[in-house]
């Protein structure tokens, strides 16, 4: 059996995630986060309400964080693994569980991130709605006259997120349904995430990807920009910077780790979305989600 770890991005937070892992001690990857970063992780991962982590920064580094102790558990525990794969901001968790970043680094960055998409998205207010019942190809088909608006996820067959502004997105929604498209879910997000809306968070972000060090992992890791796995650690500063604004490509990601020979995936961290999306592009796959201490 081969198997991959999935790691969720912003939009999984949920407060006191952090409860039922407190006392264990892959507990001691929040005190590393914290002290990297000048960041109360514990607190967010403890006390912060919904209202607090709905925020860019809190949600990117609460996130990450969780997700890092859970894999950390799993690993203790002796799980065997080949291949990580995170969906946006999972994509640095994945880094780091690869052995590709440690974790100071990816705290950092992940922290740099945050701050830099937080005040891109005040500067190009934003959303992200989930379109169910469509293809890309005919939510892109549908939306491409409206001004403003962006595939952002192509997440599983007929599973798609757009992005861009709320009146964009409202215009796009009529005419998405038209199509055939069933009512969009707006997504608990704070920006047009993967859109030239976050353009100004560019230059920031750059430059934290270029004051980290990225080595060979232990573990193959996978890109979203180009749905494929890459060993070269030279290759993921320039992926990083291209995932900022492009379009994730979960779909294709999720096919290519079948391909390579994963038959199992685990979710590590809150929620059940990216398994939900395997049932969906791998139905035959074997899938589980671990987000406390008795899921392992």
């Amino acid at each position: 059996m081969s198997t991959a770890l999935l790691f969720p991005g912003q939009g999984s937070q949920n407060p006191h995630s952090g409860v039922a892992w407190s006392g264990h001690p892959a507990w001691s990857v929040v005190v590393e986060a914290s002290d990297a970063t000048s960041v109360d992780v514990s607190h967010l991962l403890l006390d912060a309400d919904a209202d607090e982590l709905v925020d860019t920064a809190n949600a990117q580094l609460s996130t990450f964080v969780i997700s890092l102790v859970v894999a950390t558990a799993l690993r203790r525990e002796g799980l065997a693994v080949q291949h990580t794969a995170g969906h946006s901001l999972g994509e640095y968790t994945a880094l780091v569980a690869a052995g590709i970043m440690d974790i100071t680094s990816g705290a950092r960055l992940v922290h740099a991130r945050g701050l830099a998409m937080r005040s891109a998205a005040a500067a190009h207010p934003g959303t992200m709605s989930a379109i169910i019942g469509l293809d890309v190809a005919a939510v892109a088909a549908a939306i491409e006259g409206i001004d403003d608006v962006w595939v952002a996820n192509d997440n599983a067959p007929g599973q798609v997120v757009i992005a861009g502004s709320a009146p964009a997105i409202e215009a796009a929604a009529d005419v998405l349904r038209s199509a055939g498209a069933r009512r969009p879910m707006p997504l608990a997000v704070a920006g047009a995430f993967h859109t030239p809306f976050m353009a100004p968070a560019q230059e920031s972000l750059d430059s934290a990807i270029s004051g980290t060090a990225f080595g060979v992992g232990e573990l193959v890791a996978w890109a979203n920009v180009d749905a494929a796995s890459h060993a070269d650690p030279a290759a993921w500063p320039g992926l990083l910077s291209r995932q900022l604004c492009e379009p994730v490509r979960w779909r294709g990601e999720i096919l290519g780790l079948v391909e390579a020979g994963v038959d199992a995936f685990v979710e590590c961290g809150p929620g059940t979305v990216l398994t939900g999306m395997v049932k969906r592009i791998a139905p035959e796959a074997q899938r589980r989600s671990v987000s406390s201490p008795s899921d392992i």
